[in-house]
């Protein structure tokens, strides 16, 4: 089956998230004195992340709007209360060192080139449209993609087939048509699979190794929890599996 559109996952996938996460935070704790509280940049991070999931499920659930959100994350982070415009400055100053560090991976722009002329492109993240549309409005990548689908607005999130039907829909295309690649093996390569779409698992480094062992490690080759996924360590892997005949004749890592 030809597979004509990729969706994109955005964060870990062609966004580097966790540089500039790690960049960010290092750069605004040690402007803000803040860094000596912690045992290291990786503990202050632990913490941020924590408050970033609890706020986010506030958030989906509707019990805070956006902005009071992060505002509470705030509050949580340091401790102590402050007012909304407190709250609001320290995070912007957060900001201004996390959007300093943005990059795409190298490999991104070159396979977006490649593809041009034979795939349609579309993202898929569980975030929210007004994080990820200007995320990638900064890194230059926005005209890249007919359209960006996020969790928040949909109401459903990855791995949940129906964001993936969404994202399905909004290119007028069936599952099995469309690829979708992202970094993370179960919300992202198996929610993709059992959704019925192309799945391609990007795991850089093998930084996913312990969530996901090698299927080597496994009787029969494939870990129970995965099946259906083609992993690659880089997107320059990318075309030659979207190949026409690659489902029916290229070996596929997770069977």
């Amino acid at each position: 089956m030809t597979i004509r559109a990729v969706v994109w996952d955005v964060d870990d996938t062609i966004f580097d998230y966790t540089t500039a996460d790690r960049a960010g935070m290092r750069g605004h704790l040690t402007a803000e004195g803040l860094l000596d509280g912690y045992a290291s940049v990786e503990q202050a991070l632990d913490h941020w992340r924590d408050l970033t999931d609890q706020q986010w499920a506030r958030y989906a659930a509707g019990e805070v709007d956006w902005e009071g959100g992060r505002r509470d994350r705030v509050r949580a982070f340091l401790g102590k209360p402050l007012t909304d415009p407190e709250a609001e400055d320290w995070f912007l100053r957060y900001l201004g060192h996390y959007e300093s560090a943005w990059a795409l991976f190298p490999d991104v722009l070159p396979v977006l080139d490649t593809l041009a002329g034979s795939h349609r492109h579309s993202v898929l993240s569980n975030s929210s449209i007004r994080v990820q549309d200007h995320k990638l409005r900064v890194l230059g990548v926005r005209d890249r993609f007919e359209s960006v689908l996020c969790a928040a607005e949909l109401g459903v999130s990855k791995p949940a087939a129906e964001a993936f039907h969404a994202a399905c829909e909004a290119l007028e295309l069936p599952p099995h048509e469309v690829a979708y690649v992202g970094d993370h093996p179960e919300i992202d390569g198996q929610g993709a699979a059992d959704a019925g779409m192309f799945s391609v698992w990007i795991d850089r480094g093998g930084v996913r190794a312990v969530t996901a062992p090698d299927p080597d490690a496994a009787p029969g080759g494939a870990p129970d929890r995965l099946t259906g996924l083609r992993r690659i360590a880089s997107l320059a892997e990318l075309p030659a599996i979207l190949q026409p005949d690659t489902r029916f004749g290229a070996p596929s890592t997770f069977g």
